[in-house]
This record gives structure tokens, C-alpha cells and sequence, in this order.
């Protein structure tokens, strides 16, 4: 739905007005009125009523866009960003989503540690227990994965989760999850949609006509127990080896209580945790970006993992559904990128499938290493390529394991139908556990892995833009252009998702496959404003050494070639 432009001042005033006359927060509703005042003053320079005036449009410039990852945006007043009205908005639609599709529907609602999280939650669940939906909040700010477990473990028709994930401070969003026949996992197309549909329709009636109730029920801690007793589960008897010495970050997040109580649970001693960042924090004050891939955000788990002399550094993400993991080097310590981590997982996975003398399935998004595939292979088990975004990896049918290269993997699909980094962790723990028992490291694995399957490597570039036609135009360009190389690698062909391409549809990715084997793949992000670009390359030739130096050339040769083609 678009809004009003700054060239109709009168119809954006009257819009802006109408939204802050519904608006029950104070700071927003407060907010809001200073704009309009300094865009309606005549005692207010020009200047001063432009900028009211672009700042207002821009709020209004339509709506947050509800899709398959629900909602997310900054914080702020207005109908483009994230705030009570737009939640309450949203709250009512996915309500009647909800009765339309049930008689007796139901819902978990979970929030973690930013600002107004809380509030957004406790808005959904008056708004849905007044609706006819029974619901249940649950008991503090909790990991991701808790609500994503909740939604299965009470056997709820819906989830919804307050969070923005690793997405700077000043945003928030609203992700939501299905159960019944969903089992748990993220809403897709064409529910995403419908329940769109409902959102838009909530709105055209003000929030402050929308019946609440406090008649909800409050989640005991026996709910977040049962989850930690079944994620320690997951690192079996690994815990009664030889530990590493580990050091833990929730990044200014929510993991780290449920984090240790889960590693208690499994045996594995207590981390060291980065005293800076272990308590819940919405400002991130000593991160510029809360995501432990940026540059930086992981120097104060260096700095304590030095201090302390650990094996390993093991880190959540904000709302826990991710993981990172570090190991020492030379001078140093190097974060693991998300295809190595999903490779040794999926591996141990795969082990674990032949142990139990069990089929299955392993999947990852398009755009992770085409490792997977192979472990899959070397082991007999089925493997799907998904689009990219765990919900689509999580509804695999018969899925033992699942990653995306974007630090989410999944260890236990039985568990929670969605990126766990604690669960990740845990597995992960056993994993360094049992090497480090038989004398051997995170390290060495990996060597072991090259001479098991090959070396993989891979690299990724993000090109974050400002406005988001700069992308399409980046994309269009390469279509219009297609390069017959990309550094010295020849391409051999591309397959061009604009109007599908096989099972998947339609999409701006375009994957581009070079005589060597090796693979680029260029789509939007689906979260940020970026354009990216996934590399990969893999080598069988010679030891595991000659392996690694020849993939690692390649992915360096087609990132150079890339970056050429992207200026």
C-alpha cells in the first residue's frame, strides 16, 4: 500500500496526525508530534519544515512490508517502521488468520532482550487472547529456539517471536511460525501473503478500537527446562571426555542463560563467558554491528579467550538461533565461516545417520558449500538444495540435519524446526570434546575433512546500498552484459532465476557455474539492504594441503573477478 508523498503535504499531515492519534506509546506518539509541529510551523524556517517534511514522508512512505520473515525494520513512528501501532496492527490481522483457519486457534509468544520486545509481545498476546485465540507469552526474554521448541512442544497453531536477530540496535522485527501440519517451522508463500492481507485490512480501522484482554497465560520455567533437557541430549555421552577450555559470548544477547544451563545439563563445564556482552543489552554498546560475522564484533571473545589461554571460542548471535565458532592460530584466532562449521556438522550428522543405521536427509540453502552434498553422497543419505532462508530447510521432508552458510545449522530437526545455536553448539562442544580427547583439534579436523571429501572453499561479498533500486539495477546489468569470465575462470553457463529455474521460483538470483566446477551465485539479501555474492570452489587434487591452496586461489581469482564486474 503506498502513502502519502511529501508533494500532498495535506494528506500526509492528516495521515501522520491520524496515525498519532492511535498511538498508546508515549515516546513514538511524542515523537511524532514534534515532526508535525516543525512541518505545520510558520515560525519554523524553511529548512527545518523541508527536512519535518522528508522525515514524515519517509515514515509513511507505505508500510514495513509483512513477508515470509514476518516483519523487521527500525524503531520510530509511522506506518515504515517498527512500533506498537504497527504491531497491534499486525497482531489483529494474524488473529484473523488464525480464526479463519481454525475454529479454536492457538499461540505461543516469545520476545528477547530489545527495546520493546517486552512490549510488542505482551500488545500480541491481549490482542489475540481478546480475538478468541489462547494464548501463552512465555515467561522472559528468551532465545529464539525456546519459542521455536514452545510452538511444537504445546502443540500450538501459531508462534510469533520479537526479535530483530543480529540486525543493528535500532531495529526490531516480528517472526512467526506455524504448527499443525507446518510443524513448527516459518511461515512461506502464499500464507505470508493472506496474512498480509489480514494485516491490511486490520488497519484501516484505528488500533485504539481493537479489543485486549489480559485473559493469557504465562509459560512456567518447566517449559524452558523441558527444552534444555532435550537440547543436552544432543551431545550424548561426549561430555566424559577430555574438554576443551571454552569461552562463550551472547553478544549483548539472550543466550547465555539458557546457554549454560544447557551445557551444565550435557556435562560440559561451565564456558568462560565475555563478561561484557553476557547480560542482555538493546544498546550492543561495545559491538558496531551485533552479528559475529562483521568485522570486530567478536575482538572481546579474542581478547578473553587470550587472557584465559581456551581451546575454543563458541558465540551466539542476539537471539541465539545462530552460531560462531573461533579456534587458535598462529599469532591469533580465526572464526570459522559458516560452511565449515555446517560441513563438520554435517558431517558428525552423517556418521551419526550410518551409526544408528539410519536414512535421512541433508539439506542446505543454495547458496552454502556444495559440501553437503558430497558428505551426503559418501554416505548414502539424500541431500535437496532449499531456497535460501531456513524456513525452506526446515520443511525438508525426512531432514537429519540442515545449515545455511549464514551461521544457522539445524542438529535437531526432531526438536525445533529452525536455526538452533544452541543446540549447534552443544553438538559442536562434543565434537571438539571427543578430538580433544584423542589428542587432535577443531584444526585438524578440518584437514581430515580435505582428505575425507575434498577441499571446499568458499567467500562471500556484500555490497550494502542505500537504496534499494541500486541492486535491481546491479542485477539487470549483469543480465544485460553477461560476462564470458569472471577473473581468468571461464563460465561455462547460467541458470537465471527471474522466471524460475527447475523447482525453485521465480527470483532475482542469477548462479553462475565455470568450467572448473566452481560457482557464483548473485541475489538481494532477504533481510538487509545488500547485495551479495556467494564463491565457491573446491579442488580433489593432490594431499589435503595442495586441495586447500588450489580451491583457495580459485575462490580468491573469481572474488577479484566479481568485485571488477560489481564496480
Amino acid at each position: 500500500m503506498s502513502g502519502p508523498v511529501a508533494g500532498d503535504l495535506d494528506g500526509l499531515i492528516a495521515t501522520a496526525t491520524a496515525w498519532r492519534d492511535q498511538d498508546p506509546d508515549d515516546e513514538t506518539r511524542d515523537e511524532l508530534d514534534r515532526l508535525l509541529t516543525r512541518a505545520t510551523s510558520a515560525d519554523a524556517d524553511a529548512a527545518g519544515r523541508a527536512d519535518a517534511v522528508a522525515e514524515l514522508a519517509d515514515r509513511f512512505a507505505g508500510r514495513l512490508q509483512f513477508g515470509t520473515a514476518g516483519l523487521r525494520g527500525a524503531l520510530g513512528s509511522g506506518s515504515n517502521r517498527m512500533n506498537r501501532v504497527l504491531v497491534a496492527q499486525a497482531a489483529a490481522g494474524f488473529a484473523a488468520f488464525l480464526l479463519g483457519r481454525e475454529s479454536h486457534p492457538s499461540i505461543v509468544i516469545g520476545y528477547d532482550g530489545r527495546k520493546n520486545s517486552d512490549v510488542f509481545a505482551r500488545d500480541t498476546a491481549e490482542i489475540m487472547a481478546a480475538a478468541g485465540v489462547a494464548a501463552t507469552i512465555l515467561p522472559r526474554a528468551l532465545p529464539t529456539p525456546v519459542l521455536a521448541f514452545a510452538v511444537r512442544h504445546l502443540d500450538v497453531s501459531a508462534g510469533v517471536m520479537v526479535t530483530a536477530s543480529h540486525n543493528p540496535p535500532q531495529d526490531n522485527g516480528y517472526k512467526v511460525y506455524l504448527g499443525g501440519v507446518d510443524a513448527g517451522s516459518q511461515i512461506v508463500s502464499p500464507v505470508d501473503g493472506e496474512i498480509a492481507a489480514e494485516i491490511e485490512r486490520a488497519a484501516q480501522s484505528p488500533v485504539t478500537d481493537l479489543p485486549r484482554s489480559d485473559d493469557y497465560r504465562e509459560a512456567g520455567d518447566d517449559l524452558v527446562m523441558e527444552y534444555v533437557r532435550r537440547t543436552a541430549a544432543v551431545a550424548g555421552t561426549a561430555s566424559t571426555g577430555r574438554q576443551p577450555r571454552v569461552v562463550y559470548t551472547a553478544m549483548h544477547g539472550v543466550g547465555w542463560e539458557v546457554a549454560r544451563r544447557v551445557f551444565a545439563t550435557a556435562g560440559f563445564a561451565e564456558p568462560i563467558p565475555v563478561s561484557e556482552q553476557s547480560a542482555p543489552d538493546p544498546a550492543f554498546p561495545t559491538v558496531a554491528f551485533p552479528n559475529p560475522e562483521e568485522p570486530g564484533a567478536m575482538d572481546l571473545s579474542f581478547a578473553t579467550a587470550d587472557r584465559v589461554e581456551a581451546d575454543l571460542i563458541i558465540a551466539n548471535d542476539p537471539d541465539a538461533d545462530r552460531l560462531a565458532v573461533a579456534i587458535p592460530v598462529e599469532g591469533g584466532w580465526r572464526r570459522l565461516s559458516g560452511n565449515e562449521v555446517g560441513s563438520l556438522l554435517g558431517w558428525r550428522a552423517a556418521e551419526r545417520a550410518r551409526r544408528d543405521d539410519r536414512d535421512g536427509t541433508l539439506a542446505a540453502s543454495i547458496v552454502s558449500s556444495p559440501a553437503l552434498r558430497e558428505i551426503a553422497r559418501v554416505h548414502g543419505l539424500d541431500y535437496v538444495d532449499t531456497l535460501t532462508g531456513f524456513k525452506w530447510v526446515s520443511r525438508v521432508g525426512g531432514l537429519i540435519y540442515g545449515y545455511e552458510e549464514a551461521l544457522g545449522y539445524l542438529v535437531d530437526p526432531d526438536v525445533v524446526r529452525d536455526k538452533d545455536g544452541i543446540s549447534a553448539a552443544v553438538d559442536l562442544l562434543a565434537l571438539a570434546t571427543e578430538l580433544h580427547t584423542a589428542g587432535s583439534s577443531l584444526a585438524e579436523h578440518l584437514v581430515a575433512f580435505d582428505e575425507r571429501f575434498g577441499a571446499y572453499a568458499s567467500s562471500q561479498i556484500s555490497i550494502r546500498v542505500d537504496d534499494l533500486a541500486t541492486i535491481t539495477a546491479l542485477t539487470a546489468r549483469l543480465r544485460q552484459q553477461p560476462p564470458s569470465t569472471i577473473g581468468s575462470h571461464r563460465v561455462d553457463h547460467v541458470d537465471d532465476f527471474c522466471d524460475g529455474f527447475g523447482s525453485f521460483p521465480a527470483g532475482d538470483v542469477l548462479r553462475y557455474w565455470l568450467t572448473d566446477g566452481s560457482r557464483v551465485i548473485v541475489r538481494p539479501s532477504g533481510t538487509e539492504p545488500k547485495l551479495k555474492v556467494y564463491i565457491d570452489a573446491s579442488s580433489t587434487e593432490g594431499d589435503a594441503v595442495a586441495r586447500r591452496a588450489a580451491a583457495e586461489a580459485a575462490v580468491a581469482d573469481l572474488d577479484a573477478g566479481m568485485r571488477d564486474l560489481l564496480a
